[in-house]
């Protein structure tokens, strides 16, 4: 068996790899828009049936304790496949919105094997050091997100047809598959469950320490994805509102995401002098400050204030997200680790959705103030933190 040190880069990769499915239609949402002859709510339904998708397949995973009964690698692998299939399904013609909405549902599902399955790996090869080793795989995760709009950046210098995009990701997700098959086996720390058990999706939250952690990363997750998804979004509206604004949508909406898996790995080392919980709630606390600035960062005039407050706000909204899913994995029994890692995360992307949809509808009411309710978010996290017992 590899040392725990050549693994993780591995598992990283692979995450990164296998990631970039989840916002590979954002990427092309303005070619979406023209080939397929969708309205502008398009967005929101789109990215939330994503996540439907994840959260139904997470649930299925936690109800059956699948990354808990049988072998993660195998599991990864075959979800990255499937996950990659769907994925390329959006590049075929004749597709309507129906046809994407069930493809991007689909590889909402197959993401239910790889991004949770993926910490349950780094959680059976790292008993000590998990903070910093998830902090690597959720930087993949984010870097993963991003990576569509920096791929769809040079489809607009180079000329590429948009498909490029579609294909890439999923050649990707197939190189991320067939490496953690291949080079990742079980880890030391794994406790295989024998057979399917009910008890243990209710013993995930029969422990008040977990329950404080797993209220912190859902009122992140409230704020998490419909930041992202509205990113190009943003940056496209601002240049319509100052027209001597110059910048590549794309390329920005890639660095604005991206830069928040370097804000992952330097929360896991920042962690270990802090502690976890510490650093989870500065970050979750900027990260509410950003919500309630921003209407006012966005209505002043200077390119590079607001880029300048995007990035900032790319790099503490998801610097907390590993460190909760270390307090998680940390205070879940060994033996249902897997499943306690799943089903919190299926609650919190079953809140991303509201939010998103909340935030898609209110938008087109009013595009500047709408985007402050994502505050609710990080003061729901800090409340459930700062009212349970001492983690």
């Amino acid at each position: 068996m590899k040392p725990a040190k050549q693994i993780l880069p591995l598992i990283v990769f692979s995450q990164f790899c296998c990631t970039s499915l989840w916002f590979a239609g954002n990427a092309v949402m303005p070619e979406l828009y023209l080939n397929f002859n969708l309205n502008e709510e398009a967005l929101g339904h789109l990215t939330s049936a994503v996540q439907f998708g994840f959260i139904l397949g997470t649930l299925i995973f936690a109800f059956l304790s699948l990354a808990d009964r049988f072998s993660p690698s195998k599991l990864f692998f075959i979800s990255a496949v499937l996950g990659a299939v769907f994925n390329l399904g959006i590049a075929f013609e004749n597709n309507n919105l129906n046809t994407l909405l069930l493809l991007r549902f689909l590889t909402g599902f197959s993401l239910a094997g790889i991004y949770p399955v993926g910490m349950k790996l780094a959680a059976d090869y790292y008993d000590k050091g998990l903070g910093k080793s998830l902090g690597y795989l959720v930087g993949a995760l984010v870097l993963g997100t991003a990576f569509p709009h920096f791929l769809k950046f040079f489809t607009g210098t180079e000329n590429l047809p948009w498909r490029w995009v579609i294909i890439a990701t999923s050649l990707f997700a197939f190189l991320g598959g067939f490496l953690i098959f291949l080079f990742v086996p079980n880890g030391p720390f794994r406790k295989a469950k024998g057979k399917f058990k009910i008890d243990a999706v209710l013993r995930v939250f029969s422990n008040k320490k977990l329950r404080s952690a797993a209220f912190g990363y859902f009122g992140h997750m409230w704020e998490l994805y419909t930041f992202w998804a509205f990113v190009p979004i943003i940056l496209a509206a601002y240049k319509f509102s100052f027209p001597n604004s110059d910048f590549d949508i794309s390329f920005w909406s890639f660095l604005i995401i991206g830069i928040g898996g370097v804000s992952c790995v330097m929360a896991g080392y920042i962690s270990e002098v802090l502690g976890v919980k510490k650093t989870a709630t500065i970050a979750l606390l900027l990260s509410g400050i950003c919500c309630i600035a921003f209407p006012f960062i966005f209505l002043q005039a200077s390119t590079v204030v607001l880029i300048t407050f995007l990035c900032f706000w790319g790099i503490v909204v998801v610097a907390d997200s590993p460190l909760f899913s270390t307090l998680v994995a940390g205070n879940a029994p060994p033996e249902i680790k897997g499943t306690a890692l799943t089903i919190v995360n299926s609650i919190g992307f079953a809140i991303t959705i509201v939010s998103l949809q909340l935030i898609n509808y209110l938008y087109h009411l009013e595009p500047v103030y709408s985007l402050s309710l994502l505050a609710i978010g990080p003061a729901f996290g800090l409340l459930g933190l700062f009212t349970k017992k001492r983690l």
